[in-house]
């Protein structure tokens, strides 16, 4: 049984450990919360399209049982609330179709020239900052574009972000206190709730407003589905980004050779994207799902009414998909076929825009600093005590 580290401090020696234990791994979650998690590539991708594994909480044994407290730090990711995370089968279609209508291609695209705007405001100031400053590049770059982003998206007041930022590292984090969580999920959901609540007395051009306006044969989102769903979106289209562009700018700094090809055009930014996905995954841990029946994996069994977690930090880098070289940084590799946003019928809504953004963010950055490098040694870089993702605190970087 492996414990998984609540401070995160060796994150890929854990994703080793978990391969090593074969396709299913026993594991506990920080707060002494045991449950299994698929660690290989072929084996997900058939479990994230298996009708017997739900997310359904009531399902799970120690749930029904009362062994998981109200105040687990993790309560939030394990039952969220009633979105497209959460429910399964015809419910999930029904909410997947009228999220759809709102969340469309064109919608997404359209954020491009705001993102392209927003990106060379943010890289003018630093280019203001005095020559041979460290910069956290995180703070300054990498946490705002998203945020930004995603609530121009939503129509949010950027007088909340900062309220909404601190919600969700709490909502993330291992280490927030368990008397604090019930008030947080409250908190959260107050946001939303007034957020729906503006958009619904004076809607505008915005992804809230079209989910309170979509409809399909008379159906609508309820309020409750829509709150959460605007609470799931702001999870996967916002940290997920802030992930991948700081773990693209820690790849390409600590492998130089790679870097080059990118720098010299002989490689396309697309694929450091892909490659920063597989090699160095946003998400570490995706919880949680529950067994409807036994289930067989590789030589194990997933027994009914236990949890799985979807270990993609451990996923990324497994040899029987990726080849020999699964645990090396290579932006040329193809193909490149991994599965970091998801798959099947739970794939992440905020896939498009996280590639978007980084699309745009990676190249301009380095086009205006082409002599960026780290300001500390890679094993100095502090990691999040956050199981789900798989972040930094912070990115001291010299800009020349």
């Amino acid at each position: 049984m492996i414990t998984l580290d609540p401070f995160v401090a060796d994150l890929d020696g854990e994703s080793a450990r978990l391969r090593e234990a074969g396709p299913l791994a026993r594991v506990v979650l920080p707060g002494g919360v045991p449950c299994w998690a698929v660690t290989r590539h072929a084996e997900a991708r058939k479990l994230l399209t298996d009708a017997r594994l739900v997310k359904d909480i009531d399902v799970w044994g120690a749930w029904q049982r009362g062994e998981i407290p109200l105040d687990w730090p993790l309560i939030g990711l394990a039952n969220p609330g009633r979105s497209m995370l959460t429910v399964d089968g015809e419910e999930h279609r029904r909410l997947r179709t009228l999220v759809a209508q709102a969340l469309t291609a064109r919608r997404v695209e359209r954020l491009r020239a705001g993102i392209e705007s927003l990106t060379e405001g943010m890289l003018d100031r630093l280019a203001g900052l005095p020559a041979g400053e460290v910069v956290d590049l995180k703070a300054e770059f990498a946490y705002p574009l998203p945020m930004n982003v995603v609530g121009e998206l939503m129509g949010v007041d950027p007088a909340d972000h900062p309220r909404m930022k601190a919600l969700f590292d709490k909502f993330f984090s291992t280490q927030t206190p368990p008397e604090e969580v019930p008030q947080m999920m409250a908190d959260l959901g107050a946001l939303f709730a007034g957020i729906v609540a503006g958009k619904t007395e004076k809607p505008g051009d915005d992804l809230t407003s079209a989910l309170i306006e979509a409809s399909e044969g008379g159906d609508r989102l309820t309020t409750e589905e829509i709150t959460n769903t605007l609470q799931l979106m702001v999870a996967a289209g916002h940290e997920t980004t802030i992930s991948l562009i700081v773990n693209a700018v820690v790849a390409l700094e600590t492998h130089p050779e790679q870097r080059a090809l990118v720098l010299k055009g002989e490689v396309p930014w697309e694929n450091v994207i892909e490659e920063t996905l597989r090699w160095s995954t946003p998400t570490s841990h995706v919880l949680i799902r529950f067994a409807t029946e036994d289930i067989e994996v590789g030589d194990r069994v997933l027994p009914k009414g236990e949890a799985l977690i979807v270990s993609f930090g451990a996923i990324g880098r497994d040899e029987e998909q990726h080849g020999p070289t699964a645990g090396e940084f290579d932006v040329t590799r193809t193909p490149n076929r991994h599965i970091s946003f998801g798959h099947g019928p739970h794939v992440c809504p905020g896939a498009a825009l996280s590639r978007l953004e980084a699309s745009v963010a990676l190249p301009a950055l380095y086009e205006r600093f082409p002599q960026l490098r780290l300001a500390v040694p890679r094993e100095e870089l502090r990691n999040k005590p956050v199981v789900t993702q798989n972040d930094l605190f912070d990115l001291p970087v010299l800009l020349s």
